[in-house]
């Protein structure tokens, strides 16, 4: 069932500082107690920063997807066209989903559902034939919702957290 009180709206770079704000916060919910304190420090004020984050907002082939509830920011996702893709998309139309997170108070009403719709509308739009996307192996719950929406397993990489080298899979869905 759609939840009508879920808004969306593709970010601008007047969002920058929004989205920086909103990445950091969610991604610390997510994963702070799954990680050494040293290693998500070192994450969030080297590989993470909120400059960096700002950066994305309007870079050349990102698009991000503001995610309201009651008028207040209660998740975001990021898309990536870009011409490299890991093996089983080489050669495909494929279109990454970077980033989807919820605020943890918003996680059950569904804004990740709905940001997910969100992705695979604007990429079905863009003419993509593929989605794709990295998770943690460890994060149960993502890695259930992805396969909920039709995303298979195609490969892995390594994704790194401060010093601790983490096992991404790398999941992909037919349009």
């Amino acid at each position: 069932m759609e939840n009508t009180s879920i808004m969306m709206r593709i970010a601008g770079v007047e969002d920058a500082a929004l989205i920086a704000d909103l990445s950091r916060k969610t991604f610390y919910e997510s994963f702070g107690a799954l990680n050494t304190e040293e290693n998500m420090r070192i994450f969030l004020e080297q590989q993470f920063t909120r400059e960096m984050q700002m950066a994305e907002v309007g870079a050349p082939g990102r698009t991000f997807i503001l995610a309201y509830v009651a008028g207040e920011p209660a998740g975001y996702a990021s898309l990536r066209a870009s011409t490299e893709k890991p093996a089983g998309l080489t050669g495909k139309k494929a279109i990454e989903i970077v980033q989807l997170y919820a605020e943890q108070c918003m996680i059950g009403k569904g804004v990740g559902p709905a940001l997910m719709q969100a992705c695979v509308d604007l990429a079905r739009e863009q003419g993509y034939e593929w989605v794709w996307l990295g998770v943690w192996e460890h994060n149960h719950r993502a890695r259930a919702f992805y396969t909920k929406w039709g995303f298979e397993r195609f490969g892995e990489h390594v994704f790194i957290v401060g010093l601790d080298a983490q096992t991404d899979w790398w999941m992909r869905k037919k349009l």
